[in-house]
């Protein structure tokens, strides 16, 4: 991985573990080990915000979720998060979202968050997959109940990286605002029921519940999915740099996967769901399926 990625992931890293601290160009410049005139014009190079959008940008969505899910009052976010003042981060939560902070904390909305993606990952899914270790993966079968899903289609994409490029990165953050849900967002491939001509197989929602009455975020579909069994397939928690070696270990164990030896058949009736990749419990996927 080139040098000048790893320093833009340094300052990325800094960033996220500081994010409550006064953060200077000359801590980014540190953490990044090239002067601090080089990190910034390679910060905005890569990520296509000075750091000081990137860190407002972050420290806003961080206040939206703390104001969701805390109970907290504006007063204490704002300044928790390095707002000067209540007035000044009302102002830049208004510009980023649209509506005023205490009526959010009070009504809350859909909001387009910010998610940091880490560059290091543009630079290792070019990279070459060699599966010199032979990696464990756990499988078990789970029951999903009926639900809805809120969904934003793309165009023709069959996986993430297609659809980032259709639709952009940025639902993952407005997936994650919405509330209630009744699990994490997810990844879907839908059967060809659930698509529309010209709409792409791969895309992200949120699974809610049956009678779920909120805000429908615009561009956004609702499916209704019936009770399915699934086998979830885990794979074993790997590093951030590793993601692409974890993916592939359970893409290539679910290739092999017989569900006949425990009495199911793949159901192609149903979608195919992605959760969000994450080190610390490995990659999981889940594919329906039926008794035979």
């Amino acid at each position: 991985m080139r040098e000048q990625t790893l320093a833009v992931q340094r300052m990325q890293d800094y960033i996220e573990e500081h994010l409550e601290q006064e953060i200077t160009l000359a801590d980014l410049a540190g953490a990044s080990l090239f002067s601090p005139w080089h990190s910034y014009r390679l910060f905005r190079e890569y990520l296509g915000l000075s750091p000081a959008e990137y860190i407002r940008r972050l420290r806003l969505s961080r206040s939206a979720l703390r104001l969701r899910d805390e109970n907290c009052r504006v007063t204490d976010v704002a300044f928790d998060l390095g707002f000067g003042s209540v007035d000044g981060y009302t102002r830049a939560f208004c510009r980023e979202f649209g509506c005023n902070p205490g009526q959010y904390a009070r009504d809350p909305v859909p909001l387009a968050l910010f998610i940091p993606y880490g560059v290091k990952f543009r630079e290792l899914r070019r990279e070459n997959v060699t599966m010199e270790n032979v990696q464990s993966v756990f499988v078990q079968v789970i029951q999903k109940p009926a639900r809805k899903v809120l969904i934003k289609r793309g165009v023709a994409a069959e996986e993430y990286f297609a659809y980032c490029g259709e639709v952009g990165c940025d639902v993952w953050g407005l997936l994650l605002s919405i509330c209630p849900r009744e699990a994490e967002p997810v990844c879907l491939w839908l059967p060809e029921q659930y698509k529309k001509p010209g709409t792409s197989t791969y895309v992200q929602g949120v699974e809610v519940a049956p009678d779920y009455a909120g805000k429908i975020p615009e561009g956004f579909d609702v499916i209704d999915l019936p009770a399915a069994e699934y086998l979830a397939f885990q794979g074993e928690p790997f590093r951030e740099e590793d993601y692409s070696q974890a993916i592939q270990a359970v893409e290539a164990a679910m290739d092999r996967y017989d569900p006949a030896v425990i009495g199911y058949a793949w159901d192609d009736s149903n979608p195919r769901i992605q959760l969000e990749p994450r080190g610390e419990r490995g990659y999981i996927e889940l594919r329906p399926v039926k008794k035979k």
